[in-house]
């Protein structure tokens, strides 16, 4: 699954991984916002890994948690939906707008597979210090480079330079930074 493997999508260890993800999400969504030190706990057992000086304001969706990785200094506004079959990686003082979908599985174009219930999946890297505005959506396999900028709205469909702005629907680079 990690590695871009085909697996199957109701395989009972991974519904037991999810159930546990489901219950920690549940606590942390609900959570009160005047006990942070709360909420940083329940990240760090959800997550993969959650840096120093980091924020996710709830709501927060993934399916295992343990595929995100969270740098130092990183802030993720309400309602990151992130689909972590494979790993999800944000980089320090990265930041993520409200209502971003960082989405790695994959289906199969064959059929019979996707009848079968095969799925994959790609990593996703956001780099130190990108920002991907509100709304957009990050496909499997996206590399957000490093300083780069990912406008509201945009759908990312390939690799985002360091140092670019991209936007749109595909997202294309139209400057430097």
């Amino acid at each position: 699954m990690l590695a871009g493997d085909l697996y199957v999508a109701d395989d009972p260890e991974l519904a037991r991984d999810n159930l546990r993800a489901m219950a920690l999400m549940e606590r942390f969504n609900e959570s009160p916002a005047g006990d942070p030190d709360l909420r940083r706990r329940l990240l760090e057992d959800l997550l993969g890994a959650f840096g120093e000086g980091s924020e996710i304001r709830p709501p927060l969706y993934c399916d295992y948690g343990f595929g995100i990785s969270v740098g130092a200094r990183a802030f993720v506004n309400f309602g990151l939906m992130a689909l972590d079959v494979a790993e999800i990686r944000i980089g320090d003082d990265a930041q993520i707008g409200p209502n971003v979908q960082l989405l790695t599985p994959t289906h199969p174009a064959d059929a019979e597979l996707r009848r079968a219930k095969w799925e994959a999946a790609l990593p996703i890297t956001i780099g130190d210090n990108a920002w991907v505005g509100g709304g957009a959506i990050v496909l499997p396999g996206v590399v957000v480079g490093e300083n780069a900028i990912v406008g509201a709205g945009a759908v990312v469909t390939e690799d985002v330079p360091p140092n670019t702005v991209a936007v749109g629907n595909p997202a294309r680079v139209i400057r430097s930074l």
